[in-house]
């Protein structure tokens, strides 16, 4: 079990993560054989931070109209309804449900939301620290895939199934 003398620096408390120092990035394969990036430019969330790491908490809200893969045409057509549908589904969330010891890392549950649709998804963490001025950074990334959530039609040659996100976090403490 971690406790907070073994994180330096650690710090309990609420943390607003700041979209500026911060990403939300994807990769999916394209046609099999290349892969295709993308990012989601306007998220917000909270990092809560308790005097027990495993008891911290974790929410986050993606705009899903915010993605953005460098070309403006297929922008345009994952927002559609034959992928994220953002017209009726605007936003994407987190909200952790469990905190678990992955050797010196960490793994956070937690409800994912995507199209309308909830699963439990595990992000595999490293904490990059705290500052004495009042900032965290983490990393996590996760593997999902997006037909269990209905995004777009399963089997689909052109865009792959799996999905991994990767999160580049820095946060600031309330204060």
């Amino acid at each position: 079990m971690t406790s907070t003398t073994q994180i330096p620096g650690y710090v309990a408390g609420t943390w607003d993560i700041d979209p500026v120092h911060s990403e939300i990035q994807f990769t999916v394969r394209h046609m099999g054989v290349g892969k295709s990036r993308g990012r989601f430019d306007h998220f917000q969330g909270e990092i809560t931070t308790a005097a027990n790491p495993l008891e911290s908490k974790v929410t986050a809200t993606i705009e899903a109209g915010s993605i953005s893969t460098g070309n403006t045409d297929r922008d345009a057509h994952v927002r559609t309804a034959d992928f994220l549908d953002v017209e009726q589904f605007p936003t994407v969330t987190f909200r952790s449900t469990g905190i678990r010891q992955d050797g010196e890392d960490f793994v956070i549950d937690g409800d994912f939301t995507l199209h309308g649709v909830t699963k439990q998804v595990s992000l595999a963490t490293e904490l990059s620290g705290f500052t004495e001025d009042g900032l965290l950074g983490l990393s996590a990334t996760t593997t999902i895939n997006r037909t269990d959530f209905g995004v777009g039609a399963a089997g689909g040659a052109v865009v792959g199934e799996k999905i991994k996100v990767t999160l580049d976090i820095e946060a600031k403490l309330r204060g």
